[in-house]
């Protein structure tokens, strides 16, 4: 399926430092030393992402890789140094301040690392206070805040301040409150990186669960490589500023783009993001034991394709599109594949 680009960056630059945007007017394509010998700092280099309407889109590197850094660039919050922006088709860098206010209040969703809630206020009070800074009256809004209070699961606890919360209670009260204003695109910097791995994981399933229901263009930021095969469509693995290479997870594993994507994926388990259509198979003309997603990652069907000596017939759209073997499966699992 072929999705529209929502947010498209075309050779993205963020530089820090005394005179940068003359510098790379002199320099167009500076290299890592050249901006060194500038007395500059690279946050991020010649970015180029397209992303595209109702994708998760994470971006992914080791701390100061400059993955924050370019999504504040994307979202303007950090003003690049040199590229093109589009949001939508409109030039977002050309937006004058009143513009970028408007399309931040009812086009974009934000939810970062510290939870940021108002402590004087009520999780109703919190979930509806973008709404109130746009002005929506109080019954329009409370009845906003309301729907997206029960959508991630906190029904009942409306009238509880952030105190009383547990933290992954907190940072559900931080996705309601992003979600009110049912935006086009929501950022999510490291959300769930200050939690509990075990409430983490429970963010994790709940996240996965409202992108089934919202179909949200999502931009998520993590250093946790097991976090972003878990949750996204396509990932983009960052280094020194530099995106090294964007693709799926699977496409990741199979074929890193350079030798840091390899080393960085390297101890991943291959049955988490091998999908069974690449282990397709011609059809046999034998019996079947069974059917199986052509998407589904080999973790999910490995204990029932390995329990049978017949091979599974790998289905897309309702049609066999060839089979996947015990074999296959086994091989996976062990390595060597």
């Amino acid at each position: 399926m072929t999705r529209s680009v929502i947010l498209d960056c075309r050779n993205v630059w963020k530089l820090y430092g005394p005179q940068a945007e003359t510098f790379l007017k002199g320099n167009p394509a500076p290299s890592a030393e050249d901006i060194a010998n500038a007395n500059l700092i690279g946050a991020v280099r010649a970015a180029d992402v397209q992303i595209q309407k109702g994708e998760i889109f994470v971006i992914m590197g080791l701390s100061g890789s400059g993955k924050s850094t370019l999504v504040r660039c994307l979202s303007r919050l950090v003003e690049p140094t040199a590229g093109e922006i589009r949001f939508e088709g409109n030039d977002l860098l050309a937006a004058s301040e009143a513009e970028l206010i408007e399309i931040r209040r009812k086009k974009m969703g934000m939810v970062f690392q510290q939870f940021a809630l108002l402590p004087h206020l009520t999780v109703l009070e919190n979930a509806a206070f973008p709404l109130d800074v746009q002005g929506v009256g109080k019954a329009r809004r409370e009845a906003r805040a309301r729907e997206v209070i029960e959508l991630v699961g906190l029904g009942g606890r409306e009238d509880y301040y952030p105190r009383e919360l547990s933290g992954g209670q907190q940072q559900r009260v931080g996705i309601a409150r992003s979600l009110a204003v049912e935006p086009e695109l929501w950022f999510l910097d490291e959300p769930f990186s200050a939690l509990d791995p075990l409430i983490r994981r429970e963010m994790q399933d709940e996240f996965l669960r409202l992108q089934s229901i919202l179909h949200k263009t999502i931009i998520f930021i993590t250093h946790d490589f097991d976090e972003a095969i878990r949750l996204a469509d396509r990932i983009a693995v960052m280094k020194d500023g530099v995106i090294e290479q964007v693709a799926t997870p699977e496409e990741l594993v199979l074929n890193p783009a350079t030798e840091y994507v390899a080393e960085f994926t390297r101890h991943v388990s291959r049955a988490k993001v091998i999908r069974a259509r690449s282990l397709t198979e011609p059809l046999g003309q034998g019996a079947f034991a069974g059917d199986v997603p052509h998407d589904a990652v080999i973790e999910t069907i490995a204990d029932r394709v390995e329990a049978s000596a017949e091979p599974h017939r790998v289905m897309r759209d309702g049609e066999p599109i060839g089979q996947i073997t015990r074999q296959a499966v086994i091989d996976v699992l062990v390595g060597r594949r």
